[in-house]
C-alpha cells in the first residue's frame, strides 16, 4: 500500500498539489489542483493544470478522482479544467455546505445556487473508504481551518491540506468564518496519532530563513519539531497562541475570487447576459 506520489508547486500562490498512482498505467487521483489567476487582468490560465494533465499522460494513468482538502482561500481550484480535459470525480469534504451557505450570503449569490454541495460530484463522509485504483484510501474530517476541511489517507501516505504545514511553519490560521482553534489542535492531535512512520504531504510552503521548498514531512517530525503543536503543548497553549497569531494576518490575497470559484467545485459564476462571468468583491463585508 505504497502509493507513487509526484508533487507540483505553483510559487505565486505556494500550493502544493499531489498526484496519487497506484502503478504506471494504473488509476490516479489529483489532490488540490491551482488553475492559475491574475488579479490584476481578472484572466485565468491553465499552465499548472496542464502540468498535471501531461504527468497523466506520461504515466499513461486514468484519472479517477479529482480532490479537495477544503475549499481554498488562496488560490482558485483547476478541478474543473482537469475533468474537461481528463475525466474522474471532482470531490470534497460533505461538510461544504456549510462553507456554501456563508459564502452564499457574503457574495450575494444567485437564488438557484445550491447549498447542498450538489456541484461536486462525491461528498466524501466522516471516516468514508474509496479507492484509487489499488490503493484503498479514507476520508478524515479533519474542521478548524474550516468547517469543511479533509485530510486523506492514501497507504502509507497522509494528505493533511491546510491543517498542517511543514514543523518550521506550523499550522493553519482559524479566524475565516467556522474556523475554531480547538478544533484544529483535536483534528492534528487525531492526524498525529497515525504511526510515527506515515508520510506526510502539505498543500502549501512558506519556507522561513531560505530553506528550499518542501511537500514532505512525517508523524514523527512533526510531533517533535512542528513549532506550533509539537508534543508537550497543551490545548489552551495552542488556542492562545492561535487567536494572537490569527489577529496579525493579513487576510489572503485572492480569497475573494478564490472562494467563488471553489464552492463551486472550481467552475466560473454562470454568464451574463453578455456571456461574460464576473465575479463579486464585497465592500467592507469580509
Amino acid at each position: 500500500m505504497t502509493p507513487q506520489i509526484q508533487s507540483f508547486f505553483d510559487p505565486v500562490t505556494c500550493t502544493a498539489s499531489h498526484l496519487v498512482f497506484d502503478q504506471f498505467g494504473g488509476h490516479a487521483a489529483i489532490i488540490d489542483p491551482v488553475l492559475d489567476y491574475d488579479p490584476k487582468s481578472g484572466r485565468t490560465k491553465t499552465q499548472s493544470a496542464d502540468q498535471l494533465l501531461r504527468a497523466l499522460h506520461e504515466h499513461e494513468l486514468t484519472l479517477e478522482w479529482i480532490i479537495e482538502t477544503h475549499a481554498h482561500a488562496d488560490h482558485l481550484s483547476g478541478a474543473h479544467h482537469l475533468q474537461q480535459q481528463a475525466g474522474g470525480k471532482i470531490a470534497i469534504g460533505a461538510h461544504i455546505n456549510q462553507v456554501q451557505n456563508v459564502f452564499k450570503k457574503l457574495f450575494h449569490l444567485e437564488s438557484e445556487f445550491p447549498v447542498n454541495g450538489s456541484q461536486f460530484n462525491h461528498l466524501f463522509a466522516e471516516d468514508e473508504e474509496f479507492f484509487i485504483g489499488t490503493l484503498k484510501a479514507k476520508a478524515l474530517y479533519v474542521p478548524g481551518h474550516t468547517p469543511a476541511d479533509m485530510a486523506y489517507q492514501i497507504g502509507d501516505a497522509l494528505f493533511v491540506g491546510d491543517t498542517m504545514f511543514m514543523p518550521d511553519v506550523g499550522t493553519a490560521r482559524c479566524d475565516f468564518p467556522g474556523g475554531d482553534a480547538h478544533m484544529l489542535f483535536r483534528s492534528i492531535r487525531k492526524l498525529l496519532s497515525l504511526p510515527d512512520q506515515t508520510r506526510i504531504f502539505i498543500c502549501h510552503d512558506y519556507p522561513p530563513n531560505g530553506r528550499a521548498i518542501r511537500f514532505e514531512t512525517s508523524v514523527a517530525e512533526q510531533k517533535q519539531s512542528n513549532i506550533h503543536v509539537h508534543d508537550g503543548i497543551s490545548e489552551e497553549d495552542f488556542v492562545t497562541m492561535r487567536k494572537a497569531r490569527d489577529a496579525t494576518l493579513d487576510m489572503p490575497v485572492l480569497i475573494l475570487p478564490s472562494v467563488q470559484v471553489n464552492i463551486r467545485a472550481g467552475m466560473s459564476p454562470p454568464p451574463e447576459a453578455n456571456g461574460i462571468s464576473y465575479l463579486k468583491i464585497p465592500l467592507n463585508g469580509l
